[in-house]
């Protein structure tokens, strides 16, 4: 019972937390928001937000708002929903958006609607959420999902990875299922019994750190009881598979 209501009560501070700083926060980047508008309706396919339906807070589903930097038909084309390095599909304008991570900003939208959080698991399409095992699917989504969160921090760099193993001549849907889709799942349980507005708040943090030090590993020193990231998920153990 204890549990249940400090549950509750983190959940609700949580909800105030993101909502007055999502306002405050696009309010600051609505200038960033005009600029990355006009240049995307002038140059491309002429889109500007791309919308796609995931799975969010009790399995409800929801529309995730990004800036649109791949071709329209992209989910029919290549590796479809599958993203690697140098896509074929990402417009030029869309590269840009996708390494500095701008794309994702108006998720800052889905926050101050109550979709998002800030913080929590990345929403996924129902497919890919049939990937995870029972014991997390049956909690991943008792959280809102977020902007950022472990998952995110961890595989910052997974098109690399993806990419590197496409380049072996290697099947990358096939490494995504049997390497990343496992470890992250166990990320996202570590989250669902770990989390709290101090772990919110290093999670943000590291976030912001990870954008100017693409390559520290301070989130495994601010969070040691994670699990054990295996060897697979290096560039230098891809090649040993």
């Amino acid at each position: 019972m204890t549990q249940t209501v400090s549950y509750r009560f983190y959940a609700l501070l949580k909800r105030v937390f993101d909502f007055f700083l999502s306002i405050a926060g696009f309010l600051i980047i609505v200038p960033l928001f005009l600029v990355v508008m006009i240049i995307l309706k002038l140059t491309g396919e002429g889109e500007i937000f791309y919308l796609q339906e995931r799975l969010g807070l009790n399995k409800t589903r929801f529309y995730i708002y990004k800036f649109a930097s791949m071709l329209k038909a992209s989910s029919n084309i290549g590796n479809k929903g599958l993203t690697v390095r140098n896509d074929p599909r990402i417009t030029k304008a869309g590269k840009l958006l996708r390494i500095t991570k701008i794309n994702e900003l108006p998720q800052i939208l889905n926050v101050i609607k109550g979709n998002m959080a800030l913080v929590g698991p990345r929403p996924l399409l129902a497919k890919g959420f049939q990937n995870y095992t029972p014991e997390v699917q049956a909690v991943i989504y008792k959280n809102r999902p977020g902007i950022t969160g472990i998952g995110s921090l961890i595989f910052r760099d997974e098109e690399l990875l993806v990419t590197t193993y496409k380049a072996l001549g290697k099947n990358p849907l096939e490494y995504y299922k049997t390497h990343i889709y496992p470890y992250k799942g166990a990320l996202e349980y570590w989250y669902f019994y770990n989390c709290s507005l101090l772990v919110d708040f290093k999670i943000l943090f590291l976030t912001f750190w990870s954008l100017v030090n693409s390559d520290s590993q301070l989130v495994y020193k601010a969070f040691k009881n994670l699990p054990p990231k295996p060897e697979s998920l290096t560039v230098a153990g891809i090649h040993k598979l």
